[in-house]
């Protein structure tokens, strides 16, 4: 897979950003235009957790968090995502049973073992599957773009670390649409980890209501501490589970970065084996990698995943009262 160009993380890079500002036009008033289409209204609420960036922002953390909740107060959600990177392109529920990742993609696994999950591009068809199913509530992985299925409420997901990048809409940036555009159709955004890029300064006014998070790696890394790790990761900003990993005080004696969705191949499997063997460490990575590896191999590896802590604790329960407000009574 190919790695983002340095200068879309570069707000201060001017060349390539104009050259192709004429293609980053279109791409903005096609993403515009889009929206204009009217969506499926379900049945249910709908609640999608999207973002403005390519790339990894950690959606599905904050979706696995929501579905939580949602369970917590006896809802039946779903979950809706594409299901990136896999085969499967019509609407399908997830069978931990029979699919892998390479049917259904990463995420749609990692979902699928929390609530019933389903994959497909055209999220309409997936939402009257779902609904068929019994769901009494839709929450969407990704999808803030696609306009097939009306959003009750769109949480807008934005990484402290990285924020917009560039601030420009593809192929100039990493933004699949203009900010402003996508500010206005939010309900809400949540600014994972601290502000690094300014992103509050720079959008504040067209800024809808401001959740804040932090990153929290799971309780699994106490058993860690201590040990000689080899860390590995193919994510959009592996480096994210390094620090984290560090912040834990595991110190891993090397951390290898994959590209995000990165499907491991036999060689790749020979070689970390090898390199845990020789620098006599266990391996450990992430639940999103975890899945993309055979049962056989997934015995050698440790998984630490990570949770979300929210600054203010009533957030994510009001955001998610809002959006069951939204059920026919």
């Amino acid at each position: 897979m190919i790695r983002p160009p340095r200068f879309w993380s570069d707000p201060a890079a001017r060349v390539f950003p104009l050259l192709l500002s004429p293609v980053a036009t279109l791409v903005g008033a096609y993403a515009a235009n889009r929206q204009k289409r009217m969506g499926w209204k379900a049945p249910v609420p709908v609640l999608c957790c999207g973002n403005l960036t390519t790339g990894g922002t950690g959606k599905t953390t904050v979706v696995l968090d929501l579905v939580a909740r949602l369970k917590a107060r006896n809802i039946a959600v779903h979950a809706l995502t594409r299901g990136y990177g896999g085969r499967i392109k019509t609407a399908t529920q997830v069978d931990l049973a029979c699919h892998s990742a390479r049917d259904v993609g990463d995420e749609a696994l990692l979902l699928a073992q929390q609530c019933p999950t389903w994959v497909g591009g055209d999220r309409a068809a997936s939402a009257r599957a779902a609904v068929a199913a019994g769901a009494m509530c839709l929450i969407m992985d990704d999808g803030f773009q696609n306009p097939g299925l009306y959003k009750d409420v769109s949480l807008l997901v934005v990484d402290g670390v990285v924020g917009l990048g560039n601030g420009h809409v593809l192929p100039a940036g990493p933004l699949r649409e203009r900010p402003a555009n996508a500010l206005a159709r939010a309900s809400a955004v949540l600014l994972i980890g601290a502000d690094q890029t300014n992103f509050l300064t720079h959008y504040g006014a067209n800024m809808p209501a401001v959740l804040r998070a932090d990153l929290r790696t799971g309780d699994d890394v106490q058993a860690l501490r201590g040990q000689r790790c080899l860390a590995f990761a193919g994510l959009g900003r592996p480096s994210k589970f390094f620090e984290g990993l560090r912040q834990a005080g595991v110190k891993p004696v090397q951390c290898l970065a994959f590209p995000d969705h990165y499907f491991y191949k036999d060689r790749d499997m020979t070689h970390l084996a090898t390199l845990a063997q020789r620098a006599d460490a266990q391996l450990v990575t992430t639940p999103k990698d975890t899945v993309r590896f055979p049962s056989s191999f997934r015995k050698q590896l440790k998984t630490v995943g990570v949770g979300l802590v929210w600054q203010d604790a009533s957030a994510p329960e009001a955001l998610l009262d809002e959006l069951l407000s939204q059920r026919p009574a």
